[in-house]
C-alpha cells in the first residue's frame, strides 16, 4: 500500500463530530483519525463557535460574504461556479476548493501557499477580492457582538477576540467535516454488493488501467502534491500557480491534487473551472492533459475505451459520501 502523507456535498454528505466528552467523533468508514494539532485541539466549544464564525458575513467589509458563501454545503461545500464570486461582486480567478476532508489536507489553496488549515481561514479575510476586510478591522467588529464574546471565552478561556482565535475556530470546526461511509469504502470493507458492476469496472480502470492513484491515492485520494496537466497554458497570461509561491521553474503551472472524494458534487473542475463535468476530465485525461513545456511526466495518453470511460466515471460516483445532516445557523450572536 503506498504511503500517504497525514491522508485530507450538498448537506447529506458530510460528517461532523459529535460534541460529547469533548472529544471529537468516530471518523466515518474508510477515514483515518483526524491529526489535530498540538496548538490547536479539538473542543466542542471550537467547533461550536467555528460553526458560527463561518456562516457569519459579518467577517467581511461590508457583510455581504461569509466562508459559506464560496464553500457552500448545498453545493459540497464549493460554490459550483468556475470562479468565485467575493465581495462587490468581483470575481476572482480560481474555482473555489471544497472544504470536505481538508482535515487531512497539508499545504493548503490550489498553491499550497498557506502552510496550515489556521493560516489558509485568514488568507480571505484580508483578501480584496474575496472580503476585503483586514484582520484588525474584522477582529474589532466581533469585539463589538456583545454575543460573541462568551463564545470566545468558553473556547479558548478569554472573551478577547483576535484574528488567531477567528482562524483556530473556523479551522476546528472544518476538521469535523469529513466524506467517508461511500459505496467503495463498505465494497472495501467487505460488502461486495456496495458497488455496482459498472462501479468495480470502473474502479479496475481507475487503479489498473488509468492508473488515476499515481496522483489521486490513499483514504482521501490525494497524494498531496502538486501536477500541471496543461490547464490554461495556452492563455497569453497563464496562471503559474505553485510557481508564484516557490519561484522554482520546476513548479511552473502546477497545482494541488484535489481529493476525488464527492468528486460528483464538487463541480465544475480543475483550478479555473474549466471543465464542466465529470466525462469532461475523463476525455481530457484520456487525451494526455495539454501538452505544455512543463507538462507531469505522469500525464500520458489512456487510449480508454467508451465503456471504460463511463465506468470510471461511475467508479467516481462511488466516491459520494454517506447522508449525515450539518446543522447550518439560522440566527447568530447579536
Amino acid at each position: 500500500m503506498r504511503a500517504t502523507a497525514a491522508i485530507a456535498a450538498i448537506l447529506m454528505t458530510v460528517v461532523v463530530s459529535a460534541q460529547v466528552a469533548n472529544k471529537p467523533a468516530k471518523v466515518p468508514l474508510g477515514l483515518l483519525p483526524i491529526p489535530w494539532p498540538a496548538d490547536n485541539p479539538y473542543s466542542a466549544d471550537k467547533v461550536e463557535l467555528g460553526r458560527l464564525l463561518y456562516f457569519d458575513k459579518r467577517l467581511s467589509a461590508d457583510n455581504s460574504v461569509a466562508c459559506a458563501t464560496c464553500h457552500a454545503p448545498d453545493k459540497g461545500f464549493t460554490d459550483g461556479a468556475p470562479v468565485s464570486t467575493g465581495i462587490r461582486g468581483q470575481k476572482g480567478g480560481r474555482s473555489a476548493p471544497t472544504v470536505i476532508n481538508r482535515a487531512y489536507s497539508l499545504a493548503q489553496f490550489w498553491d499550497g501557499r498557506a502552510p496550515t488549515l489556521e493560516d489558509q481561514a485568514k488568507g480571505p479575510i484580508a483578501n480584496p477580492l474575496e472580503m476585503d476586510n483586514t484582520h484588525d478591522a474584522m477582529a474589532a467588529k466581533l469585539s463589538g457582538i456583545q454575543g460573541y464574546r462568551p463564545l470566545f471565552q468558553k473556547a479558548f478561556g478569554s472573551p478577547d477576540i483576535t484574528i488567531d482565535t477567528v482562524a483556530k475556530a473556523i479551522a476546528t470546526f472544518e476538521r469535523t467535516l469529513l466524506s467517508g461511509n461511500s459505496a467503495y469504502d463498505r465494497y472495501k470493507a467487505g460488502n461486495k454488493a456496495a458497488m455496482t458492476r459498472a462501479q468495480i469496472r470502473g474502479m479496475d480502470v481507475y487503479f489498473n488501467k488509468a492508473k488515476c492513484d499515481q496522483c489521486h491515492e490513499g483514504v482521501n485520494f490525494t497524494a498531496n502534491a502538486y501536477a500541471n496537466l496543461g490547464i490554461g497554458t495556452d492563455k497569453p497570461e497563464p496562471d503559474t500557480g505553485r510557481y508564484e509561491v516557490t519561484k522554482d521553474p520546476i513548479d511552473w503551472g502546477k497545482f494541488k491534487t484535489p481529493t476525488l472524494r464527492d468528486i460528483t458534487r464538487t463541480g465544475p473542475y480543475m483550478h479555473d473551472g474549466s471543465l464542466k463535468t465529470l466525462e469532461e476530465v475523463v476525455d481530457f485525461y484520456d487525451k494526455g492533459g495539454a501538452p505544455n513545456k512543463n507538462l507531469d511526466e505522469k500525464i500520458k495518453k489512456l487510449n480508454l475505451t467508451a465503456e471504460q470511460k463511463k465506468d470510471l466515471v461511475e467508479f467516481l460516483k462511488a466516491l459520494e459520501g454517506a447522508p449525515i445532516a450539518l446543522a447550518i445557523p439560522s440566527s447568530f450572536p447579536q
